[in-house]
């Protein structure tokens, strides 16, 4: 995890580096996520969001905002419009709420970030109305929240935050494989959907990976 120390904050610096990172790995596994979603879905997550995290990198270069929340809604804004899909609406609300839980800081702390996290998880649940253990993204997000919030207590460094919300999270996404969907179209697939990964909790454990190495490369205030 580098040797970020504990108190150390945030800034906006990361914030932009955690979309391009997210970018960069979201292109690498663009045609894995395709194959989960033609397994259970409609084939086109992959697609979706290699193509909004493009855009997101467009915009970017046009001018990078200068506080975590101001990318955070940047993020929301781009996502919305150019992803299709649940995801776009998902993934939007997500960074939309996580911006509302940074504010105008100009740095996160440990606290900050946690209740960030949070807030795009809340932002997810009241877009997609679903719970832990319905084969969604929200059984990625969950426990990334507790383990950061877990994290958090223990007087953790923003980067070792990120990190425990990472783990957590890819723990979380895999412990789809086994479960009958309850939301969306897999959910029509009933038992045939067991042994499939849900995409959405794929993404959403490779995109928190990317803000805890964003963390760990030192990209902070």
């Amino acid at each position: 995890m580098g040797d970020v120390s504990v108190g150390r904050t945030l800034d906006a610096a990361w914030a932009v580096d955690w979309l391009r990172r997210s970018a960069e790995v979201i292109a690498e596994n663009r045609v894995k996520l395709i194959e989960l979603d033609r397994e259970i879905g409609d084939g086109d997550h992959g697609e979706n969001m290699d193509r909004g995290f493009q855009a997101i990198l467009v915009k970017l270069a046009e001018g990078e905002p200068e506080t975590p929340g101001a990318v955070f809604k940047l993020a929301a804004m781009t996502l919305m419009s150019k992803v299709g899909g649940a995801a776009g609406p998902l993934y939007g609300t997500a960074f939309l709420r996580a911006a509302t839980a940074a504010g105008d800081e100009a740095a996160l702390d440990s606290g900050l970030l946690a209740a960030a996290l949070a807030g795009a998880r809340d932002g997810v649940v009241a877009r997609g109305k679903a719970e832990v253990g319905e084969k969604t993204m929200i059984d990625a997000w969950a426990p990334a929240v507790d383990a950061a919030a877990a994290a958090v207590a223990a007087g953790a460094s923003p980067a070792a935050v990120l990190d425990a919300a990472a783990t957590a999270a890819r723990a979380g996404a895999e412990s789809t494989d086994p479960l009958v969907a309850r939301k969306g179209r897999a959910s029509y697939l009933g038992e045939r959907a067991i042994g499939h990964r849900d995409p959405g909790a794929e993404s959403s454990a490779l995109i928190l990976r990317a803000a805890a190495d964003a963390a760990a490369s030192g990209a902070g205030a």
